[in-house]
Formats: C-alpha cells, sequence, structure tokens
C-alpha cells in the first residue's frame, strides 16, 4: 500500500509558519469565507466545558478608516502628540486587513479555571493563524496599550469581554523569518521519569 507519508511531510506546512509583520503584507487578504473556515478551524482547539470563551471580529475596507480614528483618539487620549498619534492612526490602514480577538472570560466557571478559558482563547487564536497560513495568509498578532483605551474597548467589547489585540492580515511580500532563538523540541519534550 503506498504510504504517502514517504513523500511528503503532514506538519511542513505547519512547522513553515512564522509571524509576518504589516509592512510585509498585501492584497489579497482572506475572503469573508476563508475566514468562517479559518474561525472553524479555531472552534477545534481544545476548550474545558465547551465555553466558545472567544470570538472574531473582521475590520474590512471602510472600516479600517473607523478603526484608524478609534487608534489616533487612543493615542491622544493616552497623552500623544499629534504626530505619534497619526502614526498609531496609520496602523489600522496598513495591513490588507485585521482581525480582533476578543475574549468572553467567565471567572466563576464551576468546571472550567480560568487558565483553561485563557488555553481555549489561546488554541482557537493558534488555529485561526494556522489555517490562515494553510490557505496562504500570513500574518501576525498585535496587542499594546490600544486594546486598553477606552474608545477601543467600547467599540469591541460588549459587557464581560476583554479585547485581547489584533491579527494583522495579507500575503506575504516575502518569507516569515523566526524572530527569537527558540529551544529545539527535544528541550521542551521528554519523558516523564
Amino acid at each position: 500500500m503506498h504510504d504517502p507519508r514517504h513523500h511528503t511531510d503532514p506538519l511542513a506546512g505547519l512547522l513553515g509558519r512564522y509571524s509576518v509583520g504589516t509592512r510585509h503584507l498585501a492584497e489579497p487578504a482572506p475572503s469573508l469565507d476563508e475566514l468562517r473556515r479559518m474561525a472553524a478551524a479555531a472552534l477545534r482547539a481544545p476548550d474545558h466545558a465547551g465555553l466558545v470563551p472567544f470570538r472574531f471580529a473582521a475590520i474590512r475596507g471602510d472600516a479600517r478608516e473607523r478603526l484608524a480614528g478609534l487608534f489616533e483618539q487612543a493615542a491622544l487620549l493616552a497623552g500623544k502628540g499629534a504626530e505619534d498619534a497619526a502614526l498609531d492612526r496609520r496602523r489600522a490602514l496598513d495591513a490588507p486587513l485585521l482581525v480582533a480577538v476578543i475574549a468572553r472570560i467567565d471567572p466563576g466557571h464551576p468546571v472550567a479555571t480560568l487558565h483553561e478559558q485563557w488555553m481555549a482563547v489561546g488554541g482557537a487564536l493558534t488555529n485561526f493563524m494556522n489555517a490562515a497560513h494553510l490557505l496562504g495568509y500570513a500574518g501576525k498578532m498585535l496587542s499594546g496599550s490600544k486594546v486598553r483605551a477606552a474608545p477601543v474597548l467600547a467599540a469591541f467589547c460588549e459587557p464581560g469581554e476583554q479585547l485581547v489585540g489584533w491579527v494583522v492580515m495579507g500575503t506575504a511580500q516575502r518569507p516569515g523569518t523566526p524572530k527569537f532563538q527558540k529551544p529545539g523540541p527535544d528541550a521542551l519534550m521528554r519523558d516523564w521519569p
């Protein structure tokens, strides 16, 4: 019987994924149907008690201008000067697509602890970004002080939600490269004594 593993590594796509920053992203970005598939992949992440403690909000087209205004407003409220606020404004417009990652953590849940819920959010984000990569797109997760700015929070979050950050997405204009030196797998995986 033919074994396809002898010809291709099924993990090659995942092992080749690196974050790609905004300045190296261009159109096209994922379509709405592709974003739905990426969200479906996010739903496959481990999720104790099936809480789905996350959701996504795509910022596409003209919505990027509205986000730019929120970024600029947040910068001014934080005491930044007009020039720095204009740079923050630009950050909402540079990527072809932004996707807000929003967490809905239930601190009093009787079964799923806080760390389990946050692990579900992280797993969902990972699956979402891996799905984008496997569909031929690239991106990077960004956060910073804007995720805590009152006008930004009011625009994205419902009661009980937290804004985690944004995934900037598009088509990579150059391959992603590792930003940090990380240990090899043997440093992370070993037999328990």
